[in-house]
């Protein structure tokens, strides 16, 4: 099994053209499939349908959820263990808690993870207990073993990661990256959270993002899974999900009525670049251990 796993969000297949071949009015998940994508993410409530046609071709499933209270965790984690999904993204809280009620909502999904064996990725996202890269640093402090879904448009556009040095917050948020297994490909720019790219964009944001996609990927390759921090169950792989949403939610821009891009199109592109990513953080990876051997004193 690839250790890099592909999946499309569902949700963005929303407002998709008629013409696309991930329009709802055709068979979306055959063209997911034929695609080349590894799985689907579906968000709640579940199409039943779709998921055990997901299931027929070989695709991977996992979903999306959203935890507003500590009592909520148990339940929507239970659910989706029950439906067979391999992992559950998840929006925590308003972002208005206090310290003490943002410790009893990552105390509850940490257990919920636990008590039912389901990985439960937190999500960087705006209006929620990660909004802000600050905050979300010390409750990595004092809960090591969160996990991420790293959803960073939010951070880089709403925290507006280039003012004060992108270097220097990229340092910073290392404690989040090491944590990261599960990643929502968008890509934004300081004044907008999802902009349309090409391939070899020279823009410098383009190339912010690989490397916060690059750096979340050679955290995972160097990770080992330790029963005293990852209580809950741990994949053996690390997901990256397009999740490039309609304008009628006000992510896509649109000009003089139309999107400013095909967004199938652009989805196939950002799953291009995260596999490119990858393969880089692979070899990085290789590289850093041949020349820990290296260097590693002659035991003879």
């Amino acid at each position: 099994m690839t250790r890099l796993r592909c999946y499309m969000n569902w949700l963005a297949l929303q407002g998709l053209s008629p013409a696309s071949p991930g329009s709802h009015a055709g068979d979306p998940v055959a063209a997911i499939h034929a695609a080349g994508y590894d799985g689907i993410q579906f968000i709640a409530p579940l199409d039943l349908c779709a998921l055990a046609h997901a299931r027929s071709l070989g695709l991977g499933v996992c979903g999306s959820n959203r935890v507003n209270t500590p009592a909520e965790a148990a339940p929507i984690a239970q659910a989706a263990a029950d439906a067979g999904l391999e992992c559950l993204t998840l929006h925590v809280g308003w972002g208005m808690e206090s310290d003490d009620e943002g410790v009893r909502l990552i105390e509850a999904v940490l257990h919920a993870a636990t008590l039912h064996r389901i990985p439960l990725y937190v999500e960087t996202h705006r209006s929620t207990l990660f909004q802000d890269m600050q905050r979300t640093v010390q409750f990595v402090a004092r809960f090591p073993q969160l996990r991420f879904n790293g959803d960073f448009s939010h951070w880089y556009t709403g925290s507006e990661m280039v003012y004060g040095g992108f270097e220097n917050k990229l340092a910073f948020i290392q404690p989040v990256l090491d944590r990261v297994r599960f990643v929502h490909g968008r890509i934004g720019n300081p004044g907008c959270m999802q902009v349309a790219i090409a391939l070899n964009d020279p823009a410098p944001y383009v190339a912010h993002f690989r490397t916060l996609w690059k750096r979340s990927f050679e955290a995972f390759l160097r990770a080992v899974p330790s029963p005293t921090t990852d209580p809950a169950p741990q994949q053996s792989f690390i997901t990256f999900t397009p999740e490039l949403l309609a304008p009628d939610i006000y992510y896509a821009r649109t000009f003089r009525g139309a999107e400013e891009s095909d967004r199938w199109q652009q989805s196939l592109l950002l799953a291009q670049i995260a596999r490119s990513c990858f393969t880089d953080a692979e070899q990085q990876c290789v590289g850093n251990h041949s020349m820990d051997a290296t260097e590693a004193p002659n035991s003879g």
